[in-house]
């Protein structure tokens, strides 16, 4: 099967609904069909052999994640905020790709002696009636979607996601036509974010009609909650914690599941939201580009179960990431390779069909069981529930010891005053690296360095506790939520005042 068969499945069962943008003003399942065939249409004119896409999300991107498919092409979503030269180098790698653009990418296109069209260009072509694009046989193993990673220790890798990665994760992930027709799903993430892909798929395949939020804001995000009668929505634990802690209206009588992920959730916010909102389902999701999306969920009755139990085993669960979906197979093992049993910590090691774990000139990147090392670390309970203790890349070696930085910034976030916080290594004569930590303060509350780091010491050993904690107004993160923590020594280090 390919993406196609998806659209083709959503146009036949339910045609007339509209499943893309706002209730009034958005496509219906058959119209993206038709557009999508307008779209390869106008992509074999122009001969093209790839779509890529450098504009905000917005309904020009699941018709250009369509159109792809039945031209035979992938579709390239690049980066919009990366600088020029980041940006001429991915352009590079597809010299002959129609390229849908916002005016600032556009401007760059033509310093680079090429063209493109608008989001709204694109989608007036295809509004066009080009005879469209007969669905083939062709290869269900074809790219459908290459996703540069973000590039912040190397060059971006071009993640390769073929159409039988994409539909394994569909098929194990949601059922055809499961969402009623006043269903509708907000997403805030940018297009070159595999969850904006996931999200465009599941919605469709599910009849959910999925509108997202180009620039968030805690206020314009509840407003259109209500306007829109979103039922589920998706966000990055840095959009819950603003949305809850703004002075807005945070009634939201339509909303039924909130999912979340991208980063690690703080333990506090998770209780405080569901407190805020007890009917509303929260849904923990983690996932990776290389695993077209999510591997582990953690339900809404698993989260009402582990705030209301007494049995601290249960309770924990509410800082897991869930277990792993039908069809794919986990497991921790040790940096030899060898399984580890419940309870140790090692790294998160994947295996299933959704699982490219594929990069553009380097080839699948897994070992001869199929498993891809992910490089996040983690372990398994008895149950299977999976807790992520963040990525071994990170990891701090101080002297012979080595440190998880999540670790410390979990104890962190616990301090009634701290509402972000990163940990990270910086070197050092005498220990190789010593650790240190920034925090961001919560509006109307006061901490210093020293109360932070009495507070960590009463948990955490010596070793672990921060030699210098930095108070900063906030902290390099991705749009997607994910910290710049090797940004971090250079940023502290030019910061005045910082710490004082």
């Amino acid at each position: 099967m390919r993406l196609m068969t998806l659209v083709g499945m959503a146009a036949e069962g339910f045609g007339d609904r509209v499943v893309v943008g706002g209730r009034t003003t958005g496509f219906t399942a058959a119209g993206v069909a038709a557009r999508a065939g307008s779209g390869a249409a106008l992509v074999r004119e122009r001969g093209a052999d790839a779509i890529v896409y450098l504009a905000v999300n917005g309904p020009a991107f699941p018709v250009a994640l369509f159109a792809a498919d039945l031209a035979g092409v992938p579709l390239v979503p690049l980066n919009y905020r990366l600088g020029e030269q980041q940006l001429e180098a991915l352009l590079a790698k597809h010299p002959d790709a129609l390229v849908i653009a916002d005016p600032r990418g556009l401007e760059h296109l033509r310093r680079c002696g090429r063209d493109g069209i608008t989001p709204s260009e694109w989608l007036a072509e295809t509004e066009a009636d080009r005879g469209g694009v007969a669905a083939d046989d062709a290869d269900p193993d074809a790219v459908a979607v290459v996703i540069y990673t973000s590039g912040t220790t190397s060059e971006p890798k071009g993640v390769l996601l073929r159409h039988s990665n994409l539909v394994s994760y569909v098929l194990g992930s949601v059922e055809f036509a499961s969402a009623g027709g006043e269903d509708a799903a907000l997403v805030s993430v940018p297009p070159y974010h595999i969850a904006a892909v996931a999200n465009v798929i599941t919605n469709l395949f599910a009849g959910r009609r999925s509108l997202v939020l180009e620039a968030f804001a805690p206020e314009e995000w509840l407003r259109s909650v209500r306007e829109e009668r979103v039922t589920s929505a998706m966000v990055v634990p840095t959009m819950l914690a603003r949305i809850i802690e703004s002075d807005a209206d945070k009634a939201v009588p339509s909303l039924r599941s909130l999912a979340y992920g991208g980063a690690p959730m703080p333990g506090a916010l998770i209780e405080r939201a569901l407190t805020v909102w007890p009917e509303v389902g929260f849904v923990n999701a983690y996932g990776l580009t290389e695993t077209s999306s999510t591997i582990t969920v953690l339900g809404p009755d698993e989260h009402r179960a582990a705030l209301a139990s007494e049995d601290p085993r249960v309770r924990a669960r509410l800082a897991s990431a869930g277990r792993a979906l039908p069809g794919v197979d986990l497991e921790i093992r040790d940096h030899e390779g060898r399984a580890l049993g419940p309870g140790r910590t090692g790294r998160i090691c994947v295996r299933g069909a959704q699982v490219s774990a594929e990069y553009a000139g380097i080839g699948r990147a897994v070992d001869a069981d199929g498993f891809f090392d992910t490089r996040d670390e983690g372990r398994l309970d008895e149950d299977g529930y999976l807790f992520i203790g963040g990525r071994v890349d990170d990891t701090i070696i101080r002297g012979a010891e080595n440190i998880a930085p999540a670790e410390i910034e979990d104890v962190l976030l616990r301090h009634p005053a701290v509402t972000d916080a990163v940990v990270f290594g910086v070197s050092d004569e005498e220990w190789g690296q010593r650790v240190e930590a920034a925090v961001v303060i919560r509006a109307g509350a006061s901490a210093d360095e020293e109360e932070l780091r009495a507070f960590a010491l009463r948990t955490l050993r010596s070793s672990k506790t921060p030699d210098r904690i930095w108070l900063l107004p906030e902290l390099p993160r991705t749009e997607t939520g994910k910290l710049l923590r090797r940004k971090m020594p250079e940023l502290v280090g030019s910061a005045p005042g910082a710490g004082d």
